[in-house]
This record gives C-alpha cells, structure tokens and sequence, in this order.
C-alpha cells in the first residue's frame, strides 16, 4: 500500500473516539505520525478530563507499528492551542497537517438557550478552529507547505432544529475556512471543510422517544465513523495540493461537493428603491428563487449508499 503521508506530521483534534480517531488511524497508515489530541470530557465539553481516550488512540497506532503521542490540552483556549502544535515541534520537528474535528454539543431550542450553551459551542467549535489554525500558521508559512481540515456540519449548510449555538459555530467554520485559504495561499497552504456523516456519541443524543427520532437514528446507525477518514487524509496529501477553499460532505460511500453562496436573482430600479416597491416589485420578483425551511433530512432524503 502507498503511504500518502509518509514523512508528514498530523495534528488530529478530539481523536480519542469516533471520528477524529478514525482519521489519526488512517493518517498513522499512511505513515504520518500523528499527535492524537483529545480532553477525554463528556460531550457537553465538560466534567473530568482523562487522559484516557487520547492515550488509547495512540496506543493502538503505536501497536500497530506507527509513531503517536497523545495530548489532552484544550482547544478553545489560546495558550493551549499553541501547546498542541509545539507538543508536535517538539516530538517530530515539524507540523505538515491539522485537522480540526474537536467539538462539544449543548442543544436546545433557540428560545430556551442560554448565554453559556452558546458561548460554549462556539468555544470549542470555532474559536477552537481559529486557536488551532493560528498555532500551525506560522510553521506552514515558514516551510511554504500545509493542509487545514475543518469539519463543518450541514446543521449549519443547511439547517437543523435546536442547534442555534452549533450550526452557528459550523457555518463560522466555512467562512474561517475560506479566509484561512484566501490569506494562506501565496505560501503554499491549504484549507477545506468537511461535513462527516457518522454515527457518533453527538448524532446519538438525537431522542429515540419518536417514531422520528427512532427512524433517523436507525438509518444514522448504518453510517459507519470510519468512512470519513480517507478522503480527510486524501485532503492532506501533496496530491491535493490545488484543491483549497471547498466544502465536502462524505455520508458512508458518498462524497459530495457543496456549492457556496452566489446571487441567483437580480432586481434593479434606475430611479432607486422605497419601502412601497421594495414590497411590491423586489421581494415578488425573487420570491420564486427564496429557499424553504429545509432540515438537513429533507435534503439528504436518501439512506446511506
């Protein structure tokens, strides 16, 4: 088996279980070492933390024959987040690669949510995106060489309920995202998002307690955490080296591209708009093109493949 990433350094965030892990997995295969970085907290993001999940992680990559250490430091805080990079220049000498997969949930209906639920989110979720892409920035910068992995969600693409606190931190993700692309690449860098499809500790706390949630739950079984880890890793390569500035989705055998937000419909006025036909002209005219409510199961209406 060619190894895509030999020689590489990977920085994988909340690898202890599910998805993160199964990337440091495959990132260890293709011979990267890797440094497995997860709190081992529950998945609000608080409680004890343990060194556990990380260690384990990097124990069975280590078994395996691979090179691994773990890390328990915190993402959503500065400091910490330049600890997680310089644990890797200290071990391996080098960062080539980071995926930024760690993440806490705390839903809720907007109009119950409160001032913690949200900040906390967007914590860990993007403000954790930002620490860990600025701690490896000057690296990659230096060595003219780099990949970013995001992951985003479609309960931020394309909506889902309860989860004002998450889609808003997944949706921030896009835009970091594309700027870190932007901005990064004259020096060689690059910088994409994912949205994974997987049934994971966060996609079980869906309530089973309805025919709904019982029936999403039963086809979010069938999506199995490791399917996201080869084209994560592919994103890494040097192979990959023209692709930056995407949002991809993979669910189970699937991968998909999403569009970003263009105009599709125009209306214009050469003496100007008043409020009278802004009503009565514009909003008719583009009322035809306006996007419904949609949830992310009423656009993925089609069982995993």
């Amino acid at each position: 088996m060619t190894q895509r990433l030999q020689g590489k350094v990977i920085v994988v965030t909340g690898a202890g279980a599910g998805v993160g892990k199964e990337i440091a997995l495959e990132a260890a295969r293709q011979g990267a070492k890797v440094v497995v970085n997860d709190l081992g907290v529950n998945m609000e993001g608080d409680g004890e933390r343990s060194a556990g999940p990380a260690q384990q992680t990097a124990d069975q990559i280590r078994a395996a024959g691979g090179e691994a250490s773990a890390n328990t430091d915190s993402v959503a805080e500065w400091n910490s987040a330049q600890q997680i990079v310089q644990q890797a220049i200290d071990l391996y000498g080098r960062v080539d690669g980071l995926v930024n997969n760690a993440g806490n949930l705390r839903d809720g209906y907007f109009h119950k949510m409160s001032e913690e639920d949200f900040d906390a989110v967007v914590k860990v979720h993007l403000k954790g995106c930002f620490n860990m892409a600025r701690a490896v920035a000057p690296h990659f910068r230096s060595q003219e060489s780099g990949a970013i992995v995001h992951m985003t969600s479609t309960s931020g693409l394309i909506g889902n309920g309860a989860q004002a606190n998450y889609a808003a931190a997944k949706m921030g993700i896009v835009g970091l995202s594309k700027s870190i692309a932007l901005d990064m690449e004259r020096f060689h860098v690059r910088s994409n998002c994912i949205a994974p499809f997987a049934f994971t500790r966060m996609v079980s706390s869906i309530p089973t307690d309805n025919p709904e949630g019982l029936a999403r739950t039963l086809v979010n079984q069938r999506m199995e955490v490791a399917k996201i880890a080869p084209f994560t890793c592919a994103l890494l390569t040097d192979e990959a080296s023209g692709v930056t500035g995407q949002i991809f989705g993979v669910r189970s055998n699937e991968i998909y591209l999403f569009s970003q937000p263009r105009p599709i419909r125009t209306a214009h006025r050469g003496e100007g708009w008043t409020v009278d036909t802004c009503l009565e002209v514009a909003l008719p005219t583009m009322k035809p093109s306006f996007y419904p409510l949609d949830k992310s199961r009423d656009i993925f209406t089609w069982d995993p493949v």
